[in-house]
């Protein structure tokens, strides 16, 4: 007696235990059509804490199917009925079928405490395929398409390589295939890797096709979801016609990015740095343009992400960026360097700091949100009598020759081209060509000066004219040095319409330099002082302006029209106010 309670005791355990695994496999359901998407849901539950599973899902042979998505997840929570921990883990599959018919669905396997169980299996029914999915069905067509992509399943913004073939019965046509054009759609970004084609194989599909590789291209989604990329099509050109072709389209499953991103991310997905930094060197001065340049490399969705720009700040002014870039396909994703380079006028004197915006990436490889650290450029910037005095002997010789030179110029001699250029490194053939001009110059004007005295001579003896008064005399001589400067205007005028934006701004100096010549002023601060003196506030301050609008046009990266026509109507009418 006690051995048959002992033996019933047992089968119910035995029943209990059997009870507390529970494995299943369903799809959504029975009957599909050619476009549809089976989704096949496996549900384990665990019913008690002591049990274990031992082997993830041994799925069955789904070699007729398209794996185009898969996703896991685990939810346990307590009983209170039973007070046991429920553990169940639900895995979904989606699938695109590759032929019609009926098609059985075998078992799913997974190891619970020592113990294997599995599903049983089921019959789906495919009624139609979308001819255009397939390369192998649609045989009978002497030229076809089909795009090729392997790693179906990836994040938002991370790209997947995509790859074009085109068959036929005839080798012959694959030489005939021109023109393709990459699919567009607003949820994917498409960048070409290359459209070389490959060597033809000619026993492709079983042997009864040639095929050949004619592009090769990256897509990045930049929406979550299931999202279908376009038909890539292409030309095929005979004699007598010109023939249209598409290839298939092809389903992503777009993992959404996951939560937690930190507030400086915007869309960039990859690996990526930030570097700024200053292109020229030398002294920077208040209120003059400097040249900042913010460099992102890295490689990722560089080319369709957001950069970040310059953190805005009183100490300093920044315009547009001119963006620059140099990137090519690398291995997952385009990589290379994009340069923003930047219009930046300090506005204070002494120490400023130039910091980049906040910026964040994905990384896809660690599945983890990176923050960059803020890129910094340190900069001291001068007044403008600072950088006069921290000018060494040998440039201030220069800034006089310069001036010197750009003074006495005339049409028939360039002595412009003989200025100095400033260079970090001392040049002694330089200074020795300074001096030899400066010589040269002051033997001509001591020859000059003894045949004035010769022929004053002579004038004294032959005519008793008034020599007139100091004022008139000065009058005479600005008389003689003016210069027509029309002639400026219609040439700056050429310029302007021929784009020579470089000359048009080196014929503007010139033309100040021989205004400020007639009245015998040999720098603008001085100049400008002259101005408010005998011109007025006005015009003075509209000269300082106009020098100012000046410099910015000519270190600005990207230039209007419409800017420089208004910089050009504003040079004629306040120089022609000031020559008058």
């Amino acid at each position: 007696m006690k051995q048959k309670l002992i033996y019933i005791l047992l089968l119910f355990i035995s029943i209990i235990s059997y009870g507390q695994v529970s494995l299943s496999l369903e799809s959504d359901k029975a009957e599909y059509n050619g476009r549809d998407i089976i989704n096949l849901t496996i549900v384990l539950e665990l019913n008690g804490g002591d049990l274990e599973q031992q082997s993830v899902f041994q799925l069955p042979d789904l070699s007729k199917f398209t794996i185009i998505g898969s996703g896991s997840v685990t939810n346990s929570f307590m009983d209170p009925l039973t007070n046991t921990v429920i553990t169940e883990k639900i895995t979904r599959l989606a699938l695109e079928p590759k032929k019609k018919g009926k098609i059985r669905i075998g078992s799913v396997l997974v190891t619970v405490s020592n113990k294997i169980y599995k599903t049983e299996p089921f019959d789906i029914v495919i009624k139609d395929i979308d001819r255009r999915s397939s390369a192998h069905i649609a045989a009978q067509n002497e030229v076809f398409l089909n795009m090729e992509i392997e790693d179906r399943e990836v994040y938002q913004d991370q790209p997947t390589i995509a790859v074009l073939k085109v068959y036929s019965r005839n080798i012959d046509n694959l030489r005939k295939v021109r023109n393709i054009q990459l699919p567009q759609q607003d949820n994917i970004n498409v960048h070409p890797v290359h459209f070389r084609k490959s060597e033809i194989d000619p026993s492709d599909m079983g042997g009864s096709m040639a095929s050949q590789i004619i592009a090769v291209f990256m897509v990045f989604p930049n929406h979550a979801g299931y999202v279908e990329v376009p038909a890539v099509s292409a030309s095929v050109n005979t004699l007598s016609s010109k023939n249209k072709i598409l290839s298939n389209k092809v389903k992503l499953n777009v993992k959404k990015l996951p939560e937690g991103a930190p507030g400086s991310f915007k869309n960039a997905v990859g690996n990526f740095k930030v570097d700024v930094y200053c292109p020229t060197a030398g002294k920077t001065e208040v209120e003059k343009p400097m040249n900042v340049v913010v460099k992102v490399s890295g490689e990722g969705n560089i080319m369709d992400m957001k950069l970040p720009g310059i953190e805005a700040s009183q100490d300093y002014e920044f315009f547009n960026p001119k963006i620059t870039s140099k990137v090519y396909p690398g291995k997952v994703g385009m990589k290379g360097e994009i340069f923003a380079n930047y219009i930046v006028i300090p506005k204070k004197q002494g120490a400023i700091s130039i910091k980049t915006e906040e910026f964040s990436f994905f990384d896809p490889e660690k599945k983890e949100y990176v923050e960059v650290p803020v890129a910094q450029l340190s900069i001291h910037s001068f007044s403008h009598e600072q950088m006069m005095e921290s000018r060494s002997t040998v440039e201030k010789v220069n800034e006089y020759t310069n001036n010197f030179l750009e003074t006495v110029n005339t049409p028939v001699l360039k002595t412009t081209s003989f200025k100095v250029k400033e260079k970090n490194k001392f040049n002694w053939n330089i200074l020795f060509v300074n001096i030899a001009i400066l010589l040269s110059l002051c033997v001509a004007y001591l020859v000059f000066r003894n045949w004035q005295k010769k022929r004053s001579l002579v004038s004294k003896t032959t005519s008793t004219q008034s020599l007139g008064s100091v004022a008139e005399t000065e009058e005479e001589i600005r008389t003689m040095l003016k210069t027509d400067i029309t002639d400026y205007f219609n040439y700056l005028k050429n310029l302007k319409e021929n784009n020579d934006y470089t000359k048009f701004f080196e014929t503007v100096e010139e033309l100040d330099s021989e205004v400020r010549n007639q009245y015998f002023q040999s720098s603008t601060k001085d100049f400008t002082m002259f101005l408010e003196n005998y011109k007025g506030n006005n015009i003075a301050e509209e000269y300082r302006t106009l020098s100012q609008k000046i410099q910015i046009e000519k270190y600005a990266p990207v230039k209007s029209e419409e800017g420089i026509d208004e910089l050009y109507n504003t040079i004629v009418k306040l120089y022609s106010s000031i020559s008058k």
